[in-house]
């Protein structure tokens, strides 16, 4: 089966084929002229994307060796993400499948991560404890398999990602902040200040609005306001605010492991704050320390692109579920999956 994946959620455009588990090609075209405005300009963004999507077709169509005749199923993010950013990838794919007479599938943008660990030669094993950190989302599940998941704990507020480019913005680095916080966290002292975690009612439960306004009240407190903080400081604090990222999440973690009636066989952490290596190295120690298979999708794949997309269509597939062309995009976790 040879399964063609669209993925326009937000300020990335790509297009991506996966044939028989095979991943053939997996093109991914960055807006990023974006930083100059300090984020994502959701009408620039969308507008990017038509002129984007028809060639990137194309070219993934010659980069796989593949006629579009020879595709059995396209597949299109459906939600959640930009409105108008998703219907441009959603009505092509549509437009595409209605022209060659085969099957398409929407795809949940968060599904789409959840499962890109299986686009690694190393696989997660169900049931397995999944982390998703982005910009938009911070979830910690439980994959029993292809179509059961469970939500243990997700955030209250806001997302892990964003708190990254919020604190960045405050610091004075810049946007994206996810990169620019680990760069110089690189060089600073993660003890340096004690912010705060949030301790919570709910189990598994992620907060990080009073970090980001612990941040700031640092700020206001030492500097005055950020754009008097001296470059030499910025370090130390991008450091202790990535700790306590670090701290929260683990922590959850950690407690899902030890606590969940179900013994689980892999750790997965996904989404676009999964490139963060600080995360990275501290879930991989709890998977380490309980002997338990640790499996966190190359770079390529923690941002948004269309191979986890295609991947995730083709086991929807399989199972029976396709789209009629009606399928419009949609904002929410699908509760016939997550439960």
């Amino acid at each position: 089966m040879t399964v063609l994946g669209i993925e326009t959620s937000c300020d990335e455009t790509s297009v991506s084929i996966i044939k028989d588990d095979k991943l053939l090609s997996n093109l991914i075209s960055s807006q990023d002229f974006h930083v100059k405005y300090g984020g994502v300009v959701p009408e620039l963004s969308s507008r990017a994307h038509l002129q984007m999507i028809e060639p990137l077709v194309k070219q993934s169509l010659d980069e796989a060796g593949l006629k579009k005749e020879e595709l059995d199923v396209v597949a299109a993010t459906a939600g959640p993400g930009l409105i108008g950013a998703l219907l441009v990838g959603l009505n092509f794919g549509k437009a595409l499948s209605y022209s060659l007479n085969i099957p398409f599938v929407s795809v949940n943008h968060i599904e789409g991560h959840i499962f890109s660990g299986f686009l690694m030669e190393d696989k997660p094993e169900f049931p397995y404890l999944c982390l998703v950190v982005s910009g938009g989302h911070t979830l910690l599940l439980l994959v029993e398999d292809d179509l059961h998941i469970k939500k243990l704990g997700t955030t209250i507020d806001d997302a892990a990602g964003e708190a990254f480019d919020k604190v960045a913005k405050m610091i004075g680095l810049g946007y994206p902040g996810g990169p620019k916080i680990q760069a110089y966290a690189d060089n600073g002292n993660p003890d340096a200040i004690k912010f705060p975690i949030a301790q919570l009612k709910t189990k598994y439960d992620f907060s990080f609005s009073g970090l980001k306004t612990a941040v700031l009240r640092h700020i206001q407190k030492e500097f005055g306001d950020s754009s008097k903080i001296p470059e030499d400081a910025k370090p130390d604090l991008a450091a202790s605010f990535q700790e306590a990222v670090v701290k929260a999440l683990t922590n959850n973690v950690k407690k899902a492991i030890d606590k969940y009636e179900v013994e689980v066989h892999s750790i997965s952490v996904v989404g676009g704050v999964a490139a963060n290596q600080a995360i990275r190295k501290s879930i991989s120690a709890i998977a380490q320390n309980r002997s338990i298979k640790f499996v966190v999708p190359e770079f390529q794949f923690c941002g948004d692109n269309a191979a986890m997309i295609a991947y995730r269509a083709q086991k929807l597939y399989e199972n029976g579920i396709i789209s009629d062309l009606s399928a419009n995009a949609y904002p929410s976790l699908p509760k016939d999956i997550f439960i």
